[in-house]
């Protein structure tokens, strides 16, 4: 299959369930039969490839060193296709046995879906999608790791697009990511962390720009921490569909119980990279008041906006000698009173390299224009006691109300990043005493001023022009009138 057509096959499965459950539910049935089937059909492959090795004994080929993940006989696909009834619990059975069966990488990535629910998915149903599932063989050879990852993520899209409000909790929109990840730049051997991880695309997209850039990808350690359980399921299994196997994606809430913690301490990371929930209110802030890990460093934030709680674990989790980080949030984070106090310490720290604004419509079902907040606990000697601000307001596609970067864009912003100068109208440096001076306020438009053609016009000009639009405005309202009788 061309990626065209696997994609559209994928799709195909989605197209099944329509008007059988709501399209924000497709991801917790599509993605786990779509993982079963693919460990089946790259076991078998293997177990073949074995056979041949061995001149056909069977026992040898069963060891487990021969395959990615251990499928029982009971537990395989083609078990579970000639099943005629109760074909929910026999899925539901055979995940089980499979994550029984691999406990130390596959436990609980099928997530809890209701298969056994008849109402919402009958015999019939599932039939179809399992002989849906079972037109192609999804083995490495004809589905290589790249092209089922690339589909994979399509699907993603896909799903983010067709569920409305559902979108953002497990899809950042991925011209926005490619951004973040450039500004970052990976290397080879070091760790990546995300604490809202989604279904990972922001850990995932490090892996693959260092795989574009012909470096060693496979020795970057990816660790992300998700609180819903199919979104943090569909994470480890993006992860397995694009061949990424060093990765560790907990499931958790991050504020309450961070997952990844070392000597009493939570560990500490080269990248950070992240789309955190934005103002949640649903938080336990009484703990944080007191929180064991000291990420309360500059104050508790409201309880209606937990936004500096998730931006405080950020700075706390830093690598100390190289530490940065590169996260999406609204603007509001930039200037709100009521974090006023929490945001003048987190600029006398000097960790904030730079503030990337972008246009509307960057995050799903949502018109609000997101920002880029870049740190690094290493900055250079030209960068310190200063920050750039970018406005990159304009550089936006919309496209019916959901927008992307182009490569112009992208390559337009991550340069001025890079040469971190005054552009006029765009960038601008400005030094952590301004940023004082405005009481910690750094909405974009105190620093990055607006091109205003009207600035320099002199009063009698002015008039003069207000006189001929008037003219314009009577000509116009008198030709309508005249249409009108």
């Amino acid at each position: 299959m061309t990626q065209q057509q696997l994609e559209k096959y994928l799709w195909g499965a989605a197209t099944a369930l329509r008007g059988t459950i709501d399209a924000g539910d497709y991801k917790q049935y599509i993605f786990p039969l779509l993982f079963f089937k693919r460990i089946c059909d790259v076991y078998d492959e293997e177990f073949e490839k074995a056979l041949e090795d061995s001149d056909g004994d069977l026992e040898y080929a069963a060891f487990a060193e021969h395959h990615h993940f251990l499928v029982p006989a009971d537990a395989h696909w083609k078990k579970v296709r000639e099943t005629t009834v109760n074909i929910g619990i026999a899925i539901q059975e055979a995940m089980r046995e499979i994550e029984k069966a691999n406990p130390e990488t596959l436990f609980g990535i099928f997530g809890d879906a209701s298969w056994t629910n008849k109402d919402r998915l009958s015999d019939a149903t599932l039939t179809n999608l399992i002989e849906h599932f079972s037109q192609h063989q999804l083995n490495l050879k004809n589905v290589p790791d790249d092209k089922l990852g690339n589909a994979y993520e399509y699907l993603i899209k896909e799903f983010a697009d067709d569920s409305g409000h559902t979108a953002a909790e497990f899809y950042t929109n991925r011209t926005v990511v490619k951004l973040m990840t450039m500004i970052m730049n990976p290397q080879p051997g070091e760790s990546v962390y995300d604490p809202t991880c989604g279904s990972g695309g922001l850990l995932l997209n490090c892996a693959l720009h260092l795989k574009e850039e012909g470096k060693e990808y496979r020795t970057l350690k990816l660790y992300g921490q998700e609180i819903n359980l199919i979104t943090s399921a569909i994470a480890r299994m993006n992860m397995f569909m694009h061949g990424i196997e060093e990765f560790d994606i907990a499931r958790g809430d991050t504020l309450a119980q961070p997952a990844f913690i070392e000597n009493d301490e939570l560990k500490k990371f080269n990248v950070i990279l992240a789309n955190p929930p934005y103002s949640i209110k649903a938080w336990d802030r009484k703990s944080f008041e007191t929180d064991p890990y000291g990420r309360n460093l500059w104050g508790t934030p409201p309880q209606g906006c937990a936004d500096y709680a998730f931006q405080q674990h950020i700075h706390k989790s830093m690598n100390l000698s190289n530490g940065r980080f590169a996260i999406l949030w609204p603007h509001g984070i930039l200037f709100r009173d009521m974090e006023a106090e929490m945001r003048k310490k987190m600029i006398e720290e000097d960790h904030i390299e730079a503030v990337i604004g972008l246009g509307a419509n960057l995050f799903y079902n949502s018109p609000m224009e997101a920002m880029i907040l870049i740190g690094n606990n290493n900055k250079p000697a030209n960068k310190k006691g200063k920050v750039l601000f970018v406005n990159g307001k304009a550089d936006v596609i919309d496209n019916k109300g959901l927008a992307y970067l182009t490569e112009n864009h992208i390559n337009k912003m991550y340069q001025a990043y890079k040469d971190f100068i005054d552009v006029p109208y765009f960038a601008k440096v400005a030094t952590i005493e301004e940023m004082l001076d405005f009481n910690g306020n750094m909405n974009i438009n105190f620093y990055v001023k607006q091109k205003n053609v009207k600035e320099n016009l002199t009063f009698p000009i002015a008039y003069e022009k207000w006189i001929e639009n008037g003219e314009k405005l009577k000509k116009s309202m008198n030709k309508m009138f005249e249409e009108l009788n």
